[in-house]
């Protein structure tokens, strides 16, 4: 596999080739996760090796290139897949909104086909859609858009290239794809209901032609494993990885998903200094922590650590979580490490983060009436890697009888969240990176492809 690029020719200032050919970028979503991520990889190699030569087909992950760590499936897949970071392009590395402008981006979307507002510009440029959820009508772009509700879209890119030019496809290419479908489709299982009859089928097909690949059970527990492995994470990657915050009348309080033990994760050494600083550095007012594991016995453990220098507002949420009856927490307090900090063990371990949203929304109010405030109407500001907990939650559900699915969480796979709010981290805007630093990217990528190929045969 090339990686979805060719070599193209050397660029001027605006980040364009100085022929004014334009790049086209198959732009994955902003969540990243492994479906997104190889789909872009796998639709710009398919588009490479299928279109006339001299266009250039560049996957970006739409990411910064420091976050990638967060996602240790992508990290773990991309390493098994002898793919070396270094000759990916992330979104904080090319500037799409300098390229639009110069009239030198065609944009194709894959597993998402809403942009937030502060990309908003860029719909003129896009110029297909490849997606695998509801059509959004009102923010989806004018152009080709071609959407089936699978489980996964790398089915869907499987399907193109197996359809159209089955010729092209490699093993390494072969292994993205296959073990993608099988993670998202949570190794197809019945029970959980996430694969559909393509899914199923176009797994089948990759593995009828590369009869080598791994057994489902293997890569599903390898990619799941590495999913929820959190033990090469700073404390503040930790809270970053899967994060959701609400806001009130000024006030925010975030909560983070925090895949150990929380008696674990307590014990990280200079943790209140970490939880301070993280909070000063995002204006938060109130850090929860989510605890959410599986013991010895494959049965969920959830814990909950409430972190807030003011008394009043963390006495105010803790008893409301504690008074709580829709539903009940049952709560019992755990051993904490500082006064700031309130820690307990959740006995209802099917009350997952999204069912504890509204009680801290319930907690904020009261918090205002109790200070004659006017609250208003509380708003979830923002949703961002959202996805792991969900997926969590999905992977137990056929082993764990006892842990249920989010009431209000659909069978198919919602459009990622953080595409439809206005606060993404790619709001404060994007060095201005030359496009000739891209096809230096090319350059490399068209080198290792000799090496990739001779490792992927191994």
């Amino acid at each position: 596999m090339e990686h979805g690029v060719r070599e193209g020719p050397r660029c001027g200032i605006w980040g364009a080739p100085k022929e004014s050919r334009p790049l086209h970028v198959v732009l994955g979503n902003e969540s990243c996760d492994l479906d997104s991520m190889v789909s872009a990889l796998t639709l710009a190699f398919y588009l490479a090796k299928t279109t006339e030569a001299g266009k250039i087909f560049v996957p970006v992950l739409n990411i910064k290139r420091s976050e990638l760590p967060l996602r240790g499936d992508n990290v773990f897949f991309l390493q098994k897949v002898h793919i070396p970071e270094s000759v990916l392009i992330f979104r904080d590395e090319l500037d799409l909104h300098a390229l639009h402008q110069a009239g030198q981006l065609t944009l194709i979307l894959v597993d998402h086909h809403v942009l937030p507002k502060s990309d908003a510009a860029l719909e003129e440029a896009v110029a297909e859609v490849l997606d695998h959820r509801p059509i959004e009508q009102k923010h989806c772009p004018p152009c080709h858009v071609s959407v089936e509700l699978v489980g996964s879209c790398a089915t869907l890119v499987t399907e193109r290239i197996l359809q159209r030019a089955p010729e092209i496809l490699d093993r390494q290419t072969a292994a993205l794809l296959h073990g993608t479908i099988i993670l998202d489709c949570v190794n197809m299982d019945l029970q959980v209901g996430k694969a559909t009859l393509k899914d199923s089928k176009y797994v089948e097909k990759l593995e009828a032609l590369f009869p080598d690949l791994p057994n489902r059970n293997d890569i599903f527990d390898s990619l799941q494993k590495a999913k929820f492995d959190v033990s090469g994470l700073t404390t503040e990657q930790m809270l970053r990885k899967d994060q959701k915050t609400i806001y009130r009348q000024g006030t925010k309080v975030t909560i983070s998903a925090i895949y150990m033990d929380l008696e674990a994760f307590l014990q990280r050494p200079g943790l209140i200094a970490e939880l301070h600083a993280f909070c000063q550095a995002c204006s938060y007012d109130v850090l929860v922590a989510m605890t959410i594991f599986f013991n010895t016995h494959n049965e969920p453990v959830r814990q909950l650590a409430i972190f807030c220098p003011l008394v009043e507002l963390r006495t105010m949420i803790c008893g409301v979580l504690e008074r709580s009856h829709s539903p009940s927490l049952k709560l019992t307090p755990a051993p904490s490490p500082h006064p700031n900090l309130q820690a307990y063990h959740q006995g209802n371990t099917q009350v997952s983060r999204k069912k504890l949203l509204p009680l801290l929304q319930e907690a904020l109010s009261a918090y205002f009436d109790s200070m004659k405030i006017p609250s208003g109407q509380p708003e979830t500001v923002g949703t961002t890697r959202e996805q792991p907990d969900k997926d969590l939650d999905r992977a137990s559900n056929s082993l764990i009888p006892a842990m249920s699915q989010d009431d209000e969480e659909p069978v198919l796979p919602p459009t990622p969240m953080n595409s439809l709010v206005d606060e993404c981290p790619l709001d404060q805007g994007l060095p201005k990176l030359l496009a000739e630093a891209v096809f230096e990217k090319c350059s490399q990528i068209s080198l290792s492809q000799s090496t990739t190929a001779s490792l992927s045969k191994k």
